[in-house]
């Protein structure tokens, strides 16, 4: 084992019990994986994410075949369509959050832009969200939805189902998630008032000074 991989493997661990003690994870639910350059680390299935093992975290081959650790998460396609489609994703982390859990059940969200420029942060560590329609958890034609998309988005709520963010590193991933979140919660309970959202012009300032995602 490579010292990228072992301090991958270490890094999600305690990554994930941070998600875990955070309460963005409870149960077995969500899945996180980091690309590595020889294959792809995966959360294992039915595993808490507070709890993982950094030796028995599963490792795929990049084109997705298991080739190490433990049974990997059903939700592998996930990741697989994010890595193919966003050559510039190093990681992937979906959870089933609460509150971007409750933006995807909600028949109001606008499925083209899920979380409008609230704030400053939600525009530079998330970007636009885009809603992919329900399917089975499990299915893979979820994969192939988010490979419609073409790379075009680094976030996507899933319907009725939680958030999958994409990030150049596991711990923007991470932040990034945690941000959709509490944006999410925001949203929600700023649901019924009028709002202030950031204007076109600056959310332009904001992309031209810290860049896209």
């Amino acid at each position: 084992m490579t010292p990228e991989e072992t301090a991958a493997r270490e890094d999600m661990a305690r990554l994930c019990k941070s998600l875990f003690d955070g309460g963005f994870s409870v149960g077995t639910a969500g899945n996180v994986s980091v690309r590595l350059e020889d294959g792809i680390l995966m959360t294992p299935t039915n595993v808490r994410l507070g709890d993982l093992d950094p030796a028995r975290i599963s490792k795929l081959s990049l084109d997705g075949h298991h080739v190490a650790g433990d049974k990997p998460t059903k939700e592998t396609f996930l990741h697989q369509a994010f890595y193919d489609t966003r050559p510039e994703a190093r990681a992937v982390v979906h959870l089933h959050s609460t509150w971007a859990t409750a933006l995807s059940c909600l028949p109001d969200t606008n499925p083209d832009n899920c979380v409008p420029p609230l704030t400053p942060y939600v525009v530079m560590r998330v970007g636009t969200v885009k809603m992919v329609p329900y399917t089975r958890p499990g299915d893979p034609a979820t994969g192939e939805l988010i490979r419609a998309l073409e790379g075009r988005y680094a976030a996507v709520l899933l319907a009725n189902h939680g958030p999958v963010v994409s990030g150049k590193t596991l711990f923007s991933a991470v932040c990034a998630a945690e941000e959709l979140e509490e944006t999410a919660r925001l949203l929600i309970a700023l649901r019924g008032q009028r709002v202030n959202l950031l204007t076109a012009e600056q959310v332009a300032d904001l992309k031209s000074t810290f860049g896209t995602i």
